[in-house]
């Protein structure tokens, strides 16, 4: 039966069609605002037409109607997947097309920015900056491997694991050769782990602290002191370099702290000086007259 704007039946009195004046006795008729027509005129002047097919909604069709627009019952479907809406909430959008709720749900949802597809309540998801991704679409732009809730490096509009990071893009240490993630050292613009730049004797960090590199080794102020400073052939002290003495004499396979390369007789500073070496010992040029 059609709606609520005209009934269908068997004409049992004797009238005749509104349109055609065709006998209605005994035939199928439609009464329409208060006119009786035959199914043939109904279908062809007064049949509303459905919004889909664009055909007309004859008297044995069942007919949906909403906010003045009408369907066929078999028309009425989901314009995004075909789901008969009959009996079933829908929703109108754009162009008149009914929508059913999980369509509509699915066209609202954020997308996924990895695959493109929606992401719907309860999808697990990862936001970044206004974007979002379904967990499984989250991954590493190096090895390709979901990184999903994991700790991640953007670059750009690339995102890094943690592995892929180091090995793509922090420094190698001078030493170990492996990535350098946090902390770290320079030295003559070299990287270090800071563990890794030590003392080569008591194997001491030497991060922030004094020392002395020799042939590519490094060494604490001590160590240098104990194993590797020449001795001062005056006050048999090693020569290190640092504090009082950093200028060094040295006179055919012996060294001296400057302050200690004196005259052995009159004690006057020779460093810078002419002097006269007798008998192993170290003298001012007038001293040995004296002798």
């Amino acid at each position: 039966a059609g709606p609520g704007s005209y009934t269908v039946g068997t004409m049992s009195e004797r009238f005749d069609c509104h349109y055609c004046r065709d006998p209605l006795h005994g035939k199928k008729y439609v009464q329409k605002e208060g006119r009786h027509c035959c199914v043939k005129c109904f279908e062809k002047i007064c049949a509303n037409t459905c919004i889909e097919c664009k055909k007309p909604i004859g008297a044995d069709s069942k007919e949906l109607h909403f906010k003045n627009r009408y369907w066929h019952d078999s028309c009425f479907r989901c314009f995004k997947c075909y789901t008969s809406l009959v009996n079933e909430p829908f929703m109108l959008r754009e162009n008149n097309k009914v929508w059913c709720s999980n369509c509509t749900a699915a066209e609202d949802a954020p997308r996924c920015k990895g695959c493109f597809k929606p992401i719907i309540a309860g999808d697990q998801n990862v936001e970044y900056k206004k974007m979002v991704w379904h967990k499984n679409c989250f991954t590493c732009s190096q090895c390709k491997q979901v990184i999903g809730s994991g700790s991640f490096f953007p670059k750009g509009d690339d995102f890094y694991c943690v592995s892929c990071h180091e090995h793509k893009f922090a420094k190698t240490c001078a030493k170990c050769k492996n990535p350098i993630t946090s902390g770290g050292l320079t030295y003559q613009e070299q990287p270090w782990h800071s563990e890794c730049f030590i003392c080569s004797n008591c194997k001491k960090q030497l991060g922030g602290k004094r020392f002395t590199a020799v042939e590519d080794q490094f060494y604490c102020v001590d160590c240098y002191k104990e194993c590797v400073a020449k001795k001062c052939a005056g006050c048999k002290n090693p020569i290190t370099g640092f504090g009082r003495g950093t200028s060094v004499v040295n006179y055919e396979d012996e060294s001296w702290h400057d302050y200690c390369f004196k005259c052995t007789k009159c004690a006057r500073g020779l460093a810078n000086k002419r002097f006269v070496c007798h008998n192993g010992k170290i003298y001012c040029a007038e001293c040995p007259k004296r002798l």
